[in-house]
């Protein structure tokens, strides 16, 4: 399993934040007077995301106007669901957007470049420490650049609990705290329909990664599951002792959740609390009224691990069928080492992993931004390793195989030793290890 040094971690990564930029018109690229080269760039993620990353495209043509680049944002499962049909017709786009869980997948079958060859050149990331880079490496080749440092994290609506007489506290709350919690809420909070503390957490595969750690077991590894059907029923018993009881969210709002800041139960009103990774925070302020804390997953208690690591929030590929790979590195480049760049894509993706971006940043944070900054700062001493690459088939273990066994647990149509079972079975059938 691939280390990173946590001490390493916090000198390099010197947890920094960002500038801000507001609202406004989404548009789908510039495009450049007589361009030269064309690149295509994709992602996913919040309006706010889509602005920020059109913004930096603009800046990018500004300065090179003999490049036309061409942004899209992909909203929720359609991304992966036009990536796979790309990927068929060998038409990705030069530059796309992966996360850790998908980036091993997408390298194994073929989809990204391996960039060592433009490092030191056209790719600088000097400024980045070594386990940083290391991050996006799979099998000792580079296939991405991380453009962001995070975590998971919980984060939820500290006023409207303390009004139920309920608090998360300041270092990581039990699991059994939680439940405590959540019922506490329904018995002392606001009269509202179809509102609960905390959402229906069976089918969030990264927070049963952080629970599985934590009793020393894995999600994936050596290419399959890392957990058995023990594991698992455990896992589906806990959620589903809260659902009969009416202290969670209901099956038919939470299969609404697409795995997005819009979809979700928190910033749908539906949840005090929700499950995510950090530098989503900056997104789920935006829209929600509500002042927003953010803290650890539930964990099993002081002096037990607590299951998280540090991570690459997001990262860029390029295509392995680019035609333009250079220019599309090159694009990268300004991406994470631009000082204006960096001031306009702020802390939205993750804690800048560029020393000299980060430095730059650092008087212009704001509350939501510092808040994100120093959550990761608190993880300091408290992290797991970070994972071996997951196998491939895992973006679809997500999407195909946990939350439809989850959701079907949710509407009575599984019980718990059967959804166990099906997860188990399902999930070794879809993952395969790479090589």
């Amino acid at each position: 399993m691939q280390t990173i040094d946590r001490r390493g971690f916090l000198v390099t990564a010197a947890l920094a934040g960002l500038g801000v930029v507001g609202l406004g018109a989404v548009g789908g690229g510039f495009r450049a007077a007589a361009a030269e080269t064309r690149l295509r760039c994709v992602w996913w993620g919040s309006a706010d995301r889509s602005k920020r990353t059109n913004d930096v495209i603009a800046l990018y043509q500004k300065a090179n106007p003999q490049t036309e680049i061409s942004g899209e944002m992909i909203a929720g499962s359609d991304y992966w669901t036009k990536l796979a049909t790309s990927m068929a017709g060998r038409n990705v786009a030069d530059i796309f957007q992966l996360e850790p869980s998908t980036i091993a997948d997408y390298s194994g079958r073929g989809a990204c470049m391996e960039l060592d060859q433009f490092v030191g050149k056209s790719l600088d990331l000097s400024t980045f420490g070594k386990s940083e880079v290391d991050l996006c490496r799979i099998d000792g080749k580079l296939y991405g650049v991380g453009l962001g440092l995070n975590s998971f994290c919980m984060m939820y609506d500290a006023d409207t609990l303390k009004e139920a007489g309920v608090s998360v506290p300041q270092e990581q709350i039990t699991w059994k705290a939680l439940s405590e919690l959540a019922r506490d809420f329904k018995k002392n909070g606001p009269a509202k329909r179809n509102y609960w503390a905390v959402p229906y957490g069976a089918r969030y595969h990264y927070v049963f990664d952080v629970w599985l750690r934590q009793r020393g077991k894995l999600l994936f590894q050596d290419g399959t599951i890392g957990f058995n059907k023990e594991d698992a029923k455990e896992w589906f018993a806990y959620w589903e002792d809260l659902r009969e009881n009416k202290l969670c969210v209901s099956a038919d709002i939470q299969t609404r959740d697409d795995n997005t800041i819009e979809s979700n139960a928190l910033t749908l009103g539906n949840s005090a609390i929700g499950f995510a990774y950090s530098n989503q925070l900056v997104g789920y302020q935006k829209l929600n009224k509500q002042t927003l804390s953010i803290g650890m997953l539930p964990g099993e208690g002081p002096g037990k691990p607590t299951g998280h690591y540090y991570r690459p929030g997001l990262i860029w590929s390029i295509s392995s069928t680019s035609t333009n790979a250079e220019a599309a590195a090159k694009f990268i480049n300004f991406f994470v080492n631009d000082l204006e760049a960096g001031k306009v894509l702020g802390v939205e993706r993750g804690v800048p992993p560029a020393k000299v971006v980060r430095e730059a940043l650092l008087p212009s944070l704001n509350e939501t931004e510092r808040k994100t900054v120093d959550y990761i700062e608190s993880l300091s001493g408290k992290l797991d390793s970070y994972p071996e690459p997951a196998p491939i088939g895992a973006n679809e273990f997500d999407r195909g195989v946990m939350r439809p066994i989850a959701d079907s647990l949710a509407f009575g149509r599984a019980s718990v030793d059967e959804a166990a079972q099906n997860l188990v079975d399902t999930g070794t059938r879809t993952l395969r290890k790479r090589g």
